[in-house]
This record gives structure tokens, sequence and C-alpha cells, in this order.
């Protein structure tokens, strides 16, 4: 801790506390018993006691969360996807994890897609609005899209049968459906579309000399194994982020 305040002395600044944003979004981040938990929230609180520098983790509405991120120094939120849109309101650090996102349908229904097109004349298709897929889907001409305020509304009404599909990732399918009560077991996935990565990012009124220790810190958990360790405790299965994803 002393030694990362006397390298920010010897620049000739002191660094404000960071204000470190995420949202309910299990396994990466979500809150237990007044307690936040999941693999981002873990590789955070890491990179904070290696960097030194003072921080406070804050659960917030993802779009608020997202606002502040873009306005306010001293300020990240995590864990975002990283896209050519986003690329200039940012500064990164990661990746953190990868995401692959596909339809779904129940497996009742017993339905085959075979091409984005196909999805698109679905019938409504349910998608959080404030999610990137909303947007990339919109992008890609999606005429069908449903916008919903949450994962569990998507998946709520995808158990009623309201909208054939839903869209989201395989990293959080588990605990989303579950949120709607259901299971893995009772949905077929469909088409995987969309490849993303998932990093911290901070505002670009934030240091940079603060934004490049994160990085440095994050190299030195991928090259020490701690990284690893986070990553796989939470997700065994899941396919590891590289440094240059």
């Amino acid at each position: 801790m002393l030694s990362a305040w006397l390298l920010c002395c010897a620049a000739g600044h002191a660094v404000a506390e960071l204000q470190l944003l995420t949202e309910e979004a299990p396994p990466t981040s979500f809150s237990r018993d007044g307690e936040l938990h999941g693999l981002a929230v873990d590789i955070v609180r890491v990179l904070i006691k290696r960097t030194g520098h003072a921080a406070h983790i804050e659960l917030l509405p993802w779009t608020r969360a997202y606002r502040l991120a873009q306005e306010q120094a001293d300020t990240a939120i995590f864990s975002t996807v990283r896209t050519p849109e986003r690329e200039a309101k940012f500064q990164w650090v990661g990746p953190l994890l990868i995401g692959t996102t596909s339809f779904y349908s129940l497996k009742s229904r017993n339905l085959s897609f075979t091409s984005l097109e196909q999805a698109a004349a679905s019938g409504p298709l349910a998608v959080p609005k404030q999610w990137y897929t909303f947007e990339t889907l919109s992008a890609r001409g999606f005429k069908n899209l449903y916008g919903v305020s949450s994962s569990k509304n998507m998946v709520t009404m995808l158990k009623h049968s309201r909208v054939q599909l839903i869209a989201t990732e395989d990293l959080t399918l588990k605990d989303e459906l579950a949120s709607g009560g259901l299971r893995p077991d009772q949905v077929q996935a469909h088409l995987p579309f969309m490849r993303s990565a998932y990093y911290i990012a901070f505002s670009p009124q934030t240091d940079a000399a603060v934004v490049e220790r994160w990085r440095q810190e994050l190299a030195g958990m991928r090259k020490d194994g701690s990284f690893t360790a986070i990553f796989r405790r939470w997700l065994p299965d899941a396919e590891m982020p590289l440094a240059n994803d």
C-alpha cells in the first residue's frame, strides 16, 4: 500500500478515491445478504489491493452506472463489453471474461432456426433494452425486438410463451434462467452470433496513469496465476480470456 502511495506522490499527484460501479449480473457481480460477490468483483478487489488505490465498489442500475462512468473522473464500470462504438468513451482494463451470445427457445417448443433471417422473423424476441445485444440486433435490422427492463422479465416472457426466443450469453444463462423459473435443460440454444470481451471501463476524465497501473497489475495477476485461480473458481469450464482479446 505504502509503495503504491509513494509512486503516486512521486508522479506529482495523489489518487482520489475511485468509484467502481457494477450491476446485478451473476456470476460476475451480484449482491447476497448485503455483500457483493462474483468473478469480476473478486478480481477488482484484488486489483484495488495491488494498486493501493483508495476505492469503493457500488452496485447500481446499469443505465445510471454507465452514464456516471462516462461523465465523472475517478469512476469505472465493470464488466462491460468493449466495442468499436464505445472505444473512445472509456479507458479499458481487461479483458476479464469472454462470452458467446446465442438465441434460446423453450425445448418443449421443438423449434429450429438455421439463419439470422429466420430469427428476425420469429415473432417477438425479448432482450433487455439496455444490453449491447439489443443494440447489435437492432443494427442488424431486427424489427421484432421486444425491449424489456431486465433479464428476469426476458426469461419470464419465454417461460409463459409470450415470446419464442430470447438472446443472452452462455456465461450468465444459468442464473438468468433461474431468476425466471427455468433450468438450462428446459431451453434450446440456436445460432451463436456474437462473441464479446468484457472489461473494466474507466471514464476518460480519470488520470491515465491510474488506469495504466490497473493494467499493469492485471497483467501481474495473469502472470502469477491469481487471475486464473479466481476465474476457474467461478467459471471452471468457460473460455479463459487472453490479454489481447
